[in-house]
């Protein structure tokens, strides 16, 4: 029995595979890292890292050696076996794939491969119990597991041009995703309802169902509809503007307030393309806002000018953080900026890859700049009983400086239904 590979497609038979040409780079990126730490060799399982280096999720682990280990690349697979082969580009795979043996003949699998040292494990990402597992079949090998997750981690940061233009394609679906909004909601209309207009938009354009984040205990709804005072409720999520959420277990996103007339209503749309990222803010009102308002917002745009421009530069995110929420407290939001006391975030930007709270962050302790190809959703909103006002894009740092992944001028700030 058996069953076709050839139906993997993305729509109208479009071939999703990530390029071999991107794993062989990046696997080639973690051997080279490696050698510079003195480190042998990685073990990677984690769901994220499989997708980034061998183009499939599959349950399996993957061996990674240094430049001039002589370590065999190898992943071995628990299942599927010939779905891996596939994804990973069938004949012209960048590493060696096999069926995963028994654990207790694991670290002969290991000798075999060439490991003298007990391999890294991302002890960052696994639970203890998988790591004291894992850790507990290669105890024969020399010396320590390290955790390997800040390197995997740190090469992620920096984007190739394919990764840059699966953002992009995930930036014009996102647009769609407003645009629906726009069309299907108003006056009257419940957040939710306007977010399952969104979703319908995304879901037919191949999003699998999952926004993934590295920070536990994380999760996220990817359409966040707040409808005049919503934008004041906190929630567990580390964000300036939380929502109502559908029930307390799915508290963040859109709940069942109605949208009033002369309220804002902030709309933050997420969008996953093919494990790439978009994230996007607008503005849209039943009927015009209160000029109140409307300073807020275009206060929110001058500072998101000020942070695009200096992190463009390459100015260390802290300190752009230092003077975006400086500009903020000279325009008098400093006790609103990104929620209000005691449930302020404190970042105006979050970096975004495969998963969406990816670092740097604009936020005081990340002394170091965006990297050059490094993304980053860029986000400035103040939070007031009365609602929620801000704006966000997503954004890579060029050598000319910042480049829009997402809407940009092309879609308005406020939308007016």
């Amino acid at each position: 029995m058996s069953w076709d590979a050839g139906r993997l497609t993305g729509p109208d038979g479009e071939d999703w595979r990530v390029p071999t040409s991107e794993l062989e780079e990046r696997q080639g990126r973690l051997s080279a890292a490696l050698a510079e730490t003195g480190r042998e060799s990685v073990l990677v399982d984690d769901p994220v890292e499989l997708y980034w280096l061998t183009g499939g999720r599959q349950n399996s682990l993957l061996l990674v050696g240094a430049d001039g280990s002589g370590i065999q690349r190898m992943q071995w697979v628990r299942r599927s076996l010939k779905r891996a082969r596939f994804e990973a580009g069938g004949g012209d795979s960048p590493h060696a794939i096999e069926a995963h043996p028994r654990m207790g003949d694991f670290e002969d699998s290991l000798r075999a491969a060439g490991c003298t040292q007990t391999p890294g494990l991302l002890a960052g990402k696994v639970p203890q119990k998988r790591w004291s597992f894992l850790t507990s079949k290669m105890s024969g090998l020399e010396g320590q597991s390290f955790d390997s997750t800040r390197l995997l981690f740190t090469l992620r940061e920096t984007k190739s041009d394919w990764e840059l233009q699966m953002h992009r394609e995930s930036g014009a679906i996102n647009q769609l995703m407003f645009e629906a909004v726009r069309d299907q909601g108003g006056l009257g209309h419940t957040e939710i309802e306007m977010a399952a207009a969104a979703d319908e938009v995304s879901r037919a354009a191949g999003f699998g169902g999952r926004i993934r984040m590295r920070n536990w205990p994380m999760d996220c709804d990817r359409v966040v509809i707040a409808a005049g005072r919503s934008g004041a409720v906190p929630s567990y999520f580390d964000s300036g503007v939380a929502g109502l959420g559908a029930s307390p277990i799915s508290s963040l996103g859109a709940g069942f307030a109605r949208v009033a007339e002369g309220e804002p209503v902030l709309v933050d749309i997420v969008h996953v393309h093919r494990g790439y990222v978009s994230d996007c803010t607008r503005m849209f009102s039943a009927g015009p806002l209160s000029d109140e308002w409307l300073q807020r917002l275009d206060d929110m745009a001058q500072v998101r000018d000020l942070i695009v421009e200096r992190l463009g530069k390459g100015d260390d995110c802290s300190a752009v953080w230092d003077s975006g929420s400086e500009m903020v407290g000279d325009m008098g939001h400093s006790e609103h900026l990104m929620g209000m006391p005691p449930d302020q975030a404190k970042f105006l930007g979050h970096s975004i890859g495969l998963e969406l709270d990816e670092a740097p962050v604009v936020a005081q302790g990340f002394d170091r700049p965006l990297p050059l190809s490094g993304t980053m959703a860029i986000e400035p909103k103040v939070i007031y009983s009365g609602g929620a006002i801000g704006t966000e894009d997503s954004w890579v740092r060029t050598s000319e400086g910042m480049e829009c992944l997402t809407m940009g001028e092309s879609f308005p700030m406020l939308t007016e239904w």
